[in-house]
């Protein structure tokens, strides 16, 4: 027997129904759509704000170091100049500067330079640009070769792994900072003669080198394993059984599923690799005078920091907000790629 309530929920049925349909000229909802692994990406990074921070902090830091030309010229002063020789107001009878706080004022914002009174505030713009610019060079060069022997030795394996992962654990136990300063001056001999001024572009050029021959091990570890996770896949077999060359698999199929490991390593490297720039020019192997340095700015205010505690104050708060900004990006970047890899 049909209890009461189930008569009366089967007549009012079909009621809900014609209520609930659509009518006429109602909107239909819109069917979701797929994102794509980028878009997908850059909503992560959206939401992260200490990422999002950090990238506008660095993206700061290299446009005022691409545009210091610019900035010098509207400033009206540039690093070379003696400005405390030309004026001697500018410096006192033991060549400190004579205005408190390091000679800061309206002309010279971030005061001048003890001894020869050249301005502070040029000096930091130019030695951010060739930091950066010598980082930037020496970490694509680092990817490149990471990326190429990583590659190479997960793909491959069997003998040309072993070799090529004896010679990245020989290159790794190498004491990085003690060759640093032995090769220098090795290299630039090679270039110029002892008894001739070595010209800046072969000192940068020297420093690139050095840095690219002994920074590649890091990325060729990590692109070989995520290598090695991916050539057994069903697609590497698909691309092999359809008669693909070993570099065709490589370029189209292997390459682009490591792009996130390699980005992330890549953003990890720059920072380190511009504060062992400037432990180069620091002990004297890195730029030389008169270029613009961060590390031979940190050398100067070392030399005089009782005297003058506030030359290094600018260059000092720079760094450490340039390294901790872009250590942060990297950091978010990576979450950003693999939202499953913090937990």
């Amino acid at each position: 027997m049909t209890s009461p309530i189930e008569i009366e929920g089967a007549e009012a049925s079909p009621v809900l129904d014609k209520e609930s349909a659509p009518q006429g000229d109602a909107p239909k909802p819109k069917e979701p759509e797929g994102r794509k692994p980028g878009q997908l990406m850059w909503a992560r990074f959206k939401r992260d704000r200490a990422g999002v921070i950090s990238a506008f902090v660095v993206l700061f830091f290299f446009v005022i170091a691409a545009a210091a030309p610019l900035i010098s010229k509207v400033y009206g002063k540039d690093p070379y100049t003696l400005y405390g020789q030309d004026n001697p107001d500018l410096l006192d009878m033991f060549t400190m500067p004579a205005a408190p706080f390091g000679g800061i004022d309206g002309d010279f914002w971030f005061g001048i330079e003890p001894g020869l009174g050249r301005d502070v505030f040029t000096q930091l713009l130019y030695g951010m640009r060739n930091s950066m610019a010598t980082a930037l060079a020496a970490t694509l060069i680092m990817t490149f070769l990471g990326v190429l022997i990583g590659l190479a030795g997960g793909y491959f394996g069997g003998r040309i792994d072993y070799w090529l992962g004896r010679i990245t654990d020989f290159f790794m136990a190498l004491p990085s900072q003690l060759f640093f300063v032995a090769a220098m001056p090795v290299i630039t001999t090679v270039f110029v003669a002892p008894d001739k001024e070595t010209p800046t572009y072969v000192r940068a050029a020297a420093i690139i080198i050095v840095l690219s021959f002994l920074g590649w091990m890091s990325m060729a570890r990590i692109v070989r394993g995520a290598t090695m996770s991916l050539r057994d896949r069903e697609f590497i077999e698909a691309a092999r059984i359809s008669g693909a060359s070993p570099w065709r698999i490589l370029r189209k199929e292997l390459l682009p599923n490591i792009v996130t490991p390699t980005l992330v390593q890549a953003t990890l490297t720059l920072p380190s690799t511009i504060l062992s720039i400037a432990f180069l020019s620091f002990v004297g192997v890195g730029y030389v005078e008169p270029t613009p340095d961060w590390g031979r700015m940190f050398k100067i205010g070392a030399e005089i920091i009782e005297q003058d505690p506030y030359y290094m104050l600018f260059p000092g708060v720079a760094m450490v907000i340039f390294i901790v900004a872009f250590n942060l990006l990297g950091d978010s970047v990576r979450d950003a790629f693999d939202p499953k890899g913090n937990r």
